[in-house]
């Protein structure tokens, strides 16, 4: 998800989606989390159903888990997230943001997109039927209804922008598939997905599904002269994209965010600069 969360919490967000405290200095051989954030894990026991190569670098991993049918009853709004640790530890847990949309339609399986690093073989390696711990839905999500509905600010939102880096598009494909961006009806929906090549990006299969349900996708890669053959798409960075394409109706947009700090911090300032509200630009820590 990058380095850094796109709000002004005090956390972290890592760019193998873990959160970590702001400004802190830590071992680089072991991960440091936050742990006083939020309510106190409830642990339950669930099972690996899946740990498949997410996309063709091979640098993150989708992993569905099946688990209780309360915690999916937990899970309404998208952008929520879950605790992981395995069976027992005391090691820090993972902080990850549920992937798949919340609904009946999946039974009792949810979905994770997670990069690969040194710490987290347990996961990302983990054979189906392993066992691992999950805490209760956490946090609030993307507030959507709240803020994109209604008169709120001024009319209801007209145009949503989806920006993502990385994995960061786990909470925001999460959104897309949830249908409750409410695309239709006279609103749109663009996506501004970035990574370094066309081999580092996850759900590339997708796209053509989330174009169909009115979402339009925007590739942007950073690295195009890495790509075998060239890149004839946006390049550089999902900021730099929004820049040349500016942003449409600014009073009656919204955006979902979730990346590295800069682009966060960068996409906030385009689009209060633009006259976006500030409560219609949302992020899910």
């Amino acid at each position: 998800i990058g380095t850094a969360p796109c709000s002004s919490s005090p956390l972290v967000v890592g760019s193998d989606g873990l959160v970590r405290v702001s400004g802190a200095s830590f071992p680089t051989s072991k991960t440091a989390l936050f742990m006083g954030w939020g309510p106190d894990p409830e642990w339950s026991p669930a099972t690996i159903s899946s740990a498949d190569v997410a996309c063709p670098s091979g640098t993150c991993v989708s992993v569905t888990v099946t688990v209780s049918p309360d915690l999916v009853e937990e899970y309404k709004i998208p952008g929520q997230y879950v605790q992981v640790r395995q069976p027992g530890s005391e090691d820090s847990p993972l902080f990850l943001a549920i992937a798949s949309p919340p609904g009946p339609e999946a039974g009792n399986v949810i979905e994770f997109l997670i990069k690969r690093t040194d710490n987290n073989p347990w996961i990302t390696d983990a054979a189906a039927g392993s066992g691992v711990e999950v805490s209760q839905v956490m946090g609030g999500g993307f507030p959507m209804e709240e803020n994109l509905e209604g008169f709120k600010f001024d009319f209801p939102t007209q145009n949503v922008l989806l920006f993502a880096n990385g994995s960061g598009i786990a909470p925001i494909r999460s959104a897309i598939e949830s249908g409750q961006l409410g695309v239709g009806s006279g609103r749109t929906a663009r996506l501004y997905y970035g990574v370094a090549t066309p081999d580092d990006m996850p759900y590339a299969e997708k796209f053509a599904e989330w174009e169909a349900a009115g979402v339009e996708v925007v590739p942007v890669i950073s690295r195009p002269e890495k790509v075998a053959g060239g890149w004839s798409g946006r390049t550089g960075y999902v900021q730099n994209a929004l820049e040349e394409d500016g942003v449409p109706i600014p009073r009656n947009s919204g955006a979902l965010l979730c990346g590295v700090k800069g682009m966060c911090e960068a996409v906030k300032d385009i689009m209060a600069k633009a006259g976006t509200f500030e409560g219609r630009v949302l992020t899910n820590f």
